[in-house]
């Protein structure tokens, strides 16, 4: 690129710079070129932002949940006429492959927007009889719902908050990460374009010192749904704890890849590989822990190395490539800073470990790391322990299931995992007893949208995705009538 985009919040309808008029700077990881600015906002913006959304409160939660299902339709069809646009800024901005960028964020954000529109016009309020009176749920919005947003899947998980928010009546003030703003920019311009009441949702850019803890924290705001890191989780819970916010945590995770003696080797390798490496590892669900039972230890590494060294790494533009940049320069040294580590608690470190052989010119200045392999440490060794977030998996032989199991639940995170077995019993029983608000059995990533999305540990806090999405919210009020 060879113009710098400038971005603006997007606050009660108008778009404008930071009050304070200070900027983030925005760099392209594939190549490390800078491609944007962002208002470096304050609690100022924040405030401005927040009445915004209290002003435009009481018109929008007075429209009925079909109503609101329309104007979601509204924003998936103007979202799907610029999908391309969509797919082409969130790869420039993330560095992942344009090809996961379209079937993956694009694609979902569209869905995400469609599917709570759908779940709006299904939605019944239970009601419950007694012998002498009816008890009736009605589900009010909660109110003013500041949603934080990672730079992992920009759009993906803003419109998985924004949609059943607008449903459920809520005004939103949203923060997307500073190091991915560009498609969290184009939603707002879609949401102008279709309409939308001013003030329904606000956009407001910047860190999350100087604008989301002011979010967080802000007496006006009546809800918090974050998803990030486990440490920057816990100054959200604390910040909102003093106003009894409700609260949704979607943290970290170390998850699990179980691959049983009884495995079919050649035909589930594809969907380990992809479950190990997807979006550079830099997915929270990703499977950066193999457990291979040990009677096919040898001839399972030995299969699992030659589909790695096969991805292709490189320019996130080409069709063919499968594994594009790190988001950033300081994560890239994070993540190479545990490969060292690796290597120091006596690990084994069979392919990658650095930047990818022959990348061209034009990515020199990227923040690159080839797939990484590591062999040869205990399963409670840091680097199998901590989460890395990075193309890096590391592997550990077990004997039985039990084994597998108590492997598994090491860890302080329990987001997600997986099960690879012929005998899927077996993995059902296995998966029951991991410590994990997610495990899938011969698949991986296998989303239906209507079932709870989160985990436990500390791995977060609360539920999302289908009705666990309209409850959270919203209020739930019984209304009970004496006949």
């Amino acid at each position: 690129m060879s113009e710098v985009t400038e971005l603006s919040n997007f606050i009660g309808g108008q778009w404008r710079p930071a009050i304070c008029e200070h900027w983030i700077e925005d760099y392209a990881p594939a190549t490390g070129e800078h491609i944007a600015r962002i208002p470096c906002s304050s609690s100022e913006d924040v405030d401005d932002a927040v009445e915004a959304a209290m002003d435009a409160l009481g018109g929008w939660a007075a429209l009925s949940i079909l109503e609101r299902a329309k104007w979601l339709d509204k924003i998936a069809d103007a979202l799907d006429a610029r999908g391309e646009e969509v797919a082409q800024l969130e790869s420039l901005d993330t560095g992942k492959p344009i090809t996961l960028a379209r079937n993956v964020d694009a694609a979902r954000s569209v869905a995400n927007f469609r599917f709570f529109a759908e779940q709006g016009r299904e939605f019944e309020s239970e009601t419950f009889e007694m012998s002498d009176a009816t008890n009736r749920v009605l589900y009010k919005p909660v109110g003013v719902a500041g949603l934080i947003t990672p730079w992992n899947l920009p759009l993906y998980l803003l419109s998985w908050k924004v949609a059943p928010a607008l449903l459920m009546g809520n005004t939103i003030v949203a923060k997307p990460s500073e190091l991915t703003p560009m498609t969290a920019s184009l939603l707002a311009e879609v949401i102008e374009d279709v309409g939308l009441p001013d003030g329904v949702f606000n956009l407001v850019h910047g860190n999350g010192l100087d604008a989301g803890a002011p979010l967080t924290s802000h007496p006006d705001v009546d809800l918090i749904s974050f998803t990030g890191g486990t440490d920057t989780g816990r100054e959200v819970a604390k910040a909102a704890s003093s106003g009894f916010k409700k609260l949704s945590l979607e943290l970290g995770g170390k998850n699990a890849t179980i691959v049983r003696s009884d495995v079919d080797i050649e035909s589930m390798m594809p969907s380990i590989v992809r479950a190990s490496f997807l979006n550079q590892g830099q997915v929270c669900l990703c499977g950066s822990r193999i457990l291979i039972h040990e009677s096919i230890y040898d001839a399972f590494v030995g299969s699992f190395l030659t589909a790695v060294t096969d991805m292709i790494v490189g320019d996130p533009a080409d069709e063919e490539t499968v594994l594009g940049a790190l988001i950033s320069q300081s994560h890239r040294d994070k993540v190479l800073s545990y490969i060292d580590l690796a290597e120091q608690e006596g690990g084994e470190i069979l392919c990658g470990g650095g930047a990818p052989v022959g990348i061209p010119e034009a990515f020199e200045n990227g923040f690159w790391i080839s797939p990484t392999v590591i062999d040869g440490l205990a399963p409670d060794a840091r680097c199998a322990m901590e989460e890395i977030f990075g193309p890096v998996v590391t592997l550990h032989p077990f004997s039985d299931d039990q084994e597998a199991i108590e492997i598994a639940n090491m860890t302080d995170y329990g987001l997600a995992g997986s099960i690879w077995t012929s005998d899927v019993e077996a993995g059902g029983l296995m998966a029951e007893q991991i410590d994990s608000g997610m495990i899938w059995v011969n698949c991986w990533l296998h989303r239906d949208l209507r079932v709870p999305f989160g985990g436990v540990k500390n791995s977060g806090v609360g539920r999302e995705g289908g009705r666990w999405s309209l409850g959270f919210f919203s209020e739930a009020i019984n209304i009970c009538v004496k006949h």
